[in-house]
């Protein structure tokens, strides 16, 4: 099992990364936790030639996608479905149901790249294993349904991909974190922060945060 990390952006103001991550798991199947915000379009974003994600994945020598996760369907972390077109994309089913229902502005900008006949979609409820050695984490708050990733990889062990749950290292205590613009529910927020920061004293886990420019500068871009 490896994991990688991949940059497939960066946020103007923050200086941080639209991330997104690729399992290669044991079995030979190979999984993506997003895929990033589109290039080419005008915004708070900035993606140059070298944030493809076909580009990065050519490079570690992934041709084949079996899964995407969706840790949810902001516009930044689903721009790119289309490349996928062959893949299951999985993705909490209150989630899935609060998108398509148009409620939500910002899940509605993006709909027309994640929202596609041709595309798969699966739908789980709650904590699930995805696959031996990679579970989904249900992790509401930031949006309804949003889900973080535990990958338990056999040299650096469990790492938490935390994403927008806990985006940033001064979000890691639940009581007092601050609550983002982008949080849809405060009170799920630190629910979910607890629950979070509980897993990974439990495991023993790596939490990395979705969008932490300094945590970034840090972190290499593939465990093992």
């Amino acid at each position: 099992m490896k994991l990688h990390l991949l940059r497939l952006g960066v946020m103007a103001k923050l200086g941080a990364p639209v991330p997104a991550y690729l399992i290669e798991t044991d079995s030979g199947e190979n999984i993506l936790v997003d895929t990033g915000f589109p290039a080419g379009v005008e915004g708070p974003i900035h993606v140059g030639p070298e944030h493809s994600l076909l580009d990065q994945l050519s490079r570690i020598g992934v041709s084949d996608v079996r899964y995407v996760v969706c840790s949810h369907l902001d516009p930044d972390h689903s721009g790119n479905h289309a490349l996928f077109p062959y893949a299951e994309f999985v993705v909490q089913r209150s989630h899935y149901e609060l998108a398509v229902s148009g409620e939500v502005p910002r899940l509605e900008q993006g709909r027309s790249r994640w929202d596609l006949p041709h595309l798969k979609y699966t739908l789980v409820d709650g904590d699930v294993e995805l696959v031996p050695g990679v579970s989904l984490i249900e992790s509401s708050g930031h949006v309804l349904g949003h889900q973080s990733v535990l990958v338990r990889l056999p040299e650096t062990g469990p790492v938490l991909l935390a994403i927008d749950a806990i985006p940033m290292s001064v979000a890691l205590d639940p009581e007092n974190r601050p609550i983002f613009p982008f949080d849809l529910d405060g009170d799920a927020v630190r629910s979910s922060t607890r629950k979070l920061v509980d897993l990974a004293a439990r495991k023993k886990a790596l939490i990395i945060h979705g969008h932490d420019a300094a945590q970034w500068e840090s972190l290499p871009l593939s465990y093992s």
